[in-house]
């Protein structure tokens, strides 16, 4: 396991390794259920970029460092220390809207491995990412209506891709936890599993230009386009030349698990 970078040090708890081409982004805060404070949510862009910058990397995973819970959401008692600062209540608002959107459009795929409570911004943490697994003892909710504040716009509609408007006012409305099962059954969750590892390998053994290409055409759809433009025919027409495609294409017809190189 290689350390590619830690935000630990300067209170913000969280931590990328990389084994291969896996990277995980690990939250270590299990003393207060992994709150995210505003430390936290300045730190997870860089983190993500810093993935992103690494050539090995295939797919990024968010889990917990310790099993058993995922994360409780956004530290309300910080909130609550700074609820008479302006200028702190902005720059936290700021600090999440930028780590969600960050996350939302990260070039690599991106899973969320839930395993215990992902509520309120742990679970827009997880909406942020391509796919999200959970096990049997995970519990999900959107909570901000006990609190009396809002879900940021941006990750009400990750969460309305997801599982449509009225599953998602049914979550929103009632800030209710819901299990791993219901999850499932209501799209908030792709699969349950006690472990990302097969999902993660199969993710990291294709090519990975195919894979970064086509995780942006799923953002632009789910950003509104629905017609090919000059960039997406380009991007289409160029991978028929390209090093992923001879190698996927040769290994094919070889019978043979194609060698992929670097993204």
């Amino acid at each position: 396991m290689t350390m590619i970078a830690s935000q630990h040090d300067a209170g913000a708890n969280l931590r990328l390794e990389r084994n291969g081409p896996i990277a995980r982004l690990r939250i270590d805060r299990a003393d207060k259920r992994n709150a995210f404070t505003q430390a936290m949510w300045q730190a997870l862009p860089d983190l993500i970029a810093a993935a992103d910058a690494d050539p090995a990397v295939r797919v990024l995973v968010i889990e917990a460092a310790a099993g058993g819970l995922f994360c409780a959401g956004a530290d309300i008692a910080e909130m609550m220390a700074h609820r008479d600062d302006p200028a702190w209540l902005a720059a936290n608002q700021a600090a999440i809207n930028r780590a969600q959107w960050t996350l939302a459009r990260t070039q690599r795929p991106t899973v969320a491995f839930i395993d215990g409570d992902c509520i309120g911004g742990g679970c827009g943490i997880a909406l942020a990412c391509d796919i999200r697994l959970a096990t049997s003892r995970a519990r999900l909710g959107i909570t901000p209506a006990k609190l009396g504040i809002v879900y940021p716009l941006h990750d009400v509609r990750l969460l309305i891709d997801l599982v449509g408007p009225g599953q998602a006012r049914r979550l929103l409305y009632t800030g209710a936890l819901i299990d791993a099962a219901e999850a499932l059954r209501i799209g908030l969750v792709e699969a349950l599993a006690d472990c990302p590892d097969p999902l993660l390998d199969a993710i990291a053994a294709n090519a990975p230009s195919s894979v970064t290409a086509l995780k942006g055409f799923t953002r632009r759809v789910l950003d509104g386009q629905v017609e090919d433009d000059a960039e997406t025919l380009r991007i289409f027409a160029e991978a028929f030349s390209g090093a992923d495609f001879r190698e996927g294409a040769a290994a094919f017809l070889a019978k043979r698990r194609p060698q992929f190189g670097p993204a």
